[in-house]
């Protein structure tokens, strides 16, 4: 059970149990053995979002000291997204047109459902473990919580956390804000503007070498 729930429960609690009494015979005493558990009343996804946030911030991983900045120059750049996502097409749109000099590395995911979150975090560490990206860009476009939520996972929150290369975390909307984009290095309000940041224009490049 303790795998499967989105929520960590705190004294006080109302929840919502699903399960079956049984007797444990060496006793005669009644269990109850619980196989869902969910928070009454507000919906299950918000104060999933709320717990992790208030645990991860105790443990200090929003710290801004933590935070590395992006290189000003970067060479490589590593991509964690879907493959056949629009947010893929936007940052490639931005990086050919204004950054056509760097090299980009694709470690395509899936961004939606059970499997997603744990998918983006070992993309994460692959690219991490190579020693040559400079920035990883994490994202993927709009939808609803539920669409979002493997970014408001803790598995992909402490990956994010423990990655050494710089991340930008461009997921969904402008606002559209998950844990992700709190652990991550510096947000970006879409995938295109993360293409933006992460690295000078060639116009930028040439006023700065002028100059």
């Amino acid at each position: 059970l303790n795998q499967k729930i989105k929520f960590k429960p705190e004294d006080g609690m109302d929840v919502l149990i699903q399960g079956k009494v049984t007797v444990y015979e060496m006793r005669g005493q009644y269990q109850l053995m619980v196989q869902t558990m969910e928070p009454a009343g507000i919906g299950t996804l918000y104060l999933a979002f709320e717990a992790l946030k208030k645990q991860l911030q105790n443990e200090g991983l929003f710290d801004p000291a933590k935070k590395r900045p992006l290189p000003k120059y970067p060479k490589k750049v590593g991509i964690v997204t879907s493959q056949s996502g629009a947010a893929l097409s936007d940052m490639l749109t931005i990086f050919q047109r204004r950054a056509p000099y760097l090299e980009l590395i694709l470690r395509p995911t899936v961004v939606q459902g059970e499997e997603a979150s744990r998918d983006i975090a070992n993309g994460i560490l692959e690219l991490d473990r190579t020693n040559t990206i400079d920035i990883i860009i994490i994202g993927r476009g709009g939808g609803s919580i539920e669409d979002l939520w493997p970014f408001n996972e803790e598995l992909l929150a402490r990956a994010i956390s423990q990655c050494k290369t710089p991340i930008v975390s461009a997921i969904g909307h402008e606002t559209d804000i998950t844990i992700s984009d709190m652990v991550s290095d510096v947000r970006a309000p879409t995938p295109s503007a993360a293409a933006e940041i992460s690295a000078p224009s060639t116009s930028e490049l040439d006023q700065i070498i002028s100059n």
